[in-house]
């Protein structure tokens, strides 16, 4: 069973995805459990967490059959829930026994869904993995090394970066807390980008459509970490944003490690533990799982599992394009087998074709379906990339480099922001190096304020089915700081004002001026 005498990885921390519908005969319970972290905790302790949850999903659909609980706060601990699948919940238990353990609701439950929409693409659903081996081996050995890979790709490399969250430092599990409060998951950042670049990339998207035939090819654009182009949805492009960021960009390339990270004190030394402890967790739970597993010998392990978050895995080979062996290699075993993922949108899945010149990061998506003859389809595609689009890609990363100001290119002077547009799943905030500078008083200040909107806004959406209201806040800190916040036609503006006049006009004054310059007058009061 489990480790009893084993020391907890994340004390106070618990994460775990079970289906409802499995284990529901007595001495059957195990069956229901397809992950849990910490994996050394007895499955005592795992049926006790995961008996606690269901008997709260169960109650709150009494009240609110459609939708089930999304947080149950008792006192010494905080229920996340996040439904991904019809039955399949996954759910987070964060103990509050620190005092800068501030964190925002959901923060953390979109990191349950970025974890699930990821699994997505690269997977496909959790319920069709169960179906495909119902004693629940297969899907087991997909989800547990996938989640620790998560779990372990923010790992520190600058204190600049401009990315998201560091979630594992030394032997404790890093959650979203008040200093990440001036970030929004599951958005995009995009590159504003001139008229003369802009026509210059849709020449080249159209170059790439062309490639397609009667069939559909799709495209994903980045300059540094920075959206340019899409012609994905917009769910799919967010997956495959964040999963570029993470490994395929110059940044991510260069250095070694993942563009995921978060400023937050730490060493080498304490990466290296983490990374152990992650492992030691995997290996516990493929055991403790094996002892259980009725699998038909040889059915799990008998093809090859992709890891796409591990580490130091692609490389930038001499034609420019990015290559991997994460997919394992193709029938002749001469070479890597080309990358795919599931597209939720279209529900196809599709080979990954990256081709990276300078700072710009070419993805072009080709269905599989389209190519009859495999890896030999896919190199002619990239052949047809390096004759007819990489000359174009050449023009527009210069033109792009001309006009790029650097990691402060969005800073604004005496602001400290957040914009972000619900109807494009667009973000844009100041440059990390710039948050830093914020007191500790003001982020609490400002994590508290977006708890509060994030409060106001699930209500809203229950009250007045999907009617826009405008909303506004504005506090003052106990270190006098200005932080404010509006909502309005989607679009959500936070803002942090340290060195901003006594009065609240001046600071509202303030907003306007931002807002006037910045955001096209969306948040003025006129």
């Amino acid at each position: 069973m489990g480790m009893s005498a084993a020391t907890t990885a994340a004390e106070g921390i618990k994460f775990c995805i079970f289906d409802l519908r499995r284990g529901q005969q007595e001495g059957q319970e195990l069956d229901k459990i397809l992950f849990f972290f910490p994996a050394d905790l007895p499955f005592s302790a795992q049926l006790s967490v995961i008996g606690l949850s269901e008997g709260l999903i169960t109650f709150t659909r009494i009240f609110s059959p459609a939708a089930a609980c999304e947080v149950i706060e008792a006192e010494r601990h905080s229920h996340v829930f996040y439904e991904a699948e019809p039955d399949i919940w996954m759910v987070m238990v964060v103990e509050k026994n620190e005092s800068e353990a501030i964190w925002r609701i959901d923060a953390l439950r979109k990191v349950l869904k970025e974890v699930h929409s990821l699994f997505l693409m690269f997977h496909g659903s959790i319920r069709t993995l169960i179906e495909k081996e119902p004693a629940g081996g297969l899907i087991r050995s997909h989800l547990y090394p996938f989640i620790m890979d998560y779990l372990s790709a923010c790992q520190k490399r600058s204190l600049l970066d401009n990315c998201c969250w560091d979630f594992l430092l030394g032997k404790k599990l890093q959650l979203p807390s008040f200093r990440d409060c001036l970030k929004e998951r599951g958005t995009v950042q995009m590159l504003t980008v001139s008229r003369e670049a802009a026509i210059e990339v849709q020449s080249l998207v159209r170059v790439l459509e062309s490639f397609a035939g009667n069939t559909q090819f799709y495209s994903l654009i980045l300059f540094q970490d920075l959206l340019v182009s899409t012609t994905l949805s917009p769910v799919d492009t967010i997956n495959l944003f964040t999963y570029a960021v993470l490994r395929l960009t110059p940044r991510a390339l260069s250095s070694g490690v993942s563009s995921w990270s978060y400023l937050r004190k730490g060493s080498t030394t304490s990466n290296v533990a983490t990374g152990s402890i992650l492992a030691q967790s995997a290996s516990v739970s493929e055991q403790n799982f094996r002892s259980q597993d009725t699998s038909p010998p040889g059915g799990v392990n008998s093809h090859h599992i992709a890891r796409p978050l591990q580490p130091d895995r692609w490389s930038k080979g001499k034609d420019g394009f990015l290559v991997t062996d994460i997919w394992g290699a193709e029938a002749s075993g001469s070479t890597s087998a080309t990358p795919t993922i599931w597209l939720q949108q279209t529900e196809e899945r599709v080979y990954v074709c990256a081709y990276q010149y300078r700072s710009l990061t070419l993805i072009l998506l080709v269905p599989v379906a389209s190519i009859l003859n495999g890896e030999q389809g896919v190199l002619v595609v990239k052949q047809q990339i390096l004759e007819n689009a990489s000359l174009k890609m050449f023009q527009i990363e210069e033109k792009l480099s001309k006009g790029w100001a650097g990691e402060n290119a969005y800073h604004v002077s005496g602001y400290r922001y957040l914009l972000v547009d619900g109807d494009r799943d667009v973000s844009r905030a100041s440059p990390p190096g710039k948050v830093t500078t914020l007191t500790k008083e003001s982020l609490l200040a400002l994590s508290k304020v977006r708890e509060e909107v994030d409060l106001e806004k699930g209500r809203m959406e229950h009250d007045n089915a999907g009617q826009e209201k405008d909303l506004e806040v504005c506090i003052r800190a106990k270190n006098n700081a200005w932080v404010i916040a509006r909502i309005t036609k989607g679009k959500e503006l936070y803002m942090v004002l340290e060195k901003a006049n006594e009065t609240v006009l001046y600071a509202s004054d303030a907003v306007e001026k931002f807002s006037n310059r910045y955001c096209n007058g969306a948040f003025s009061l006129d």
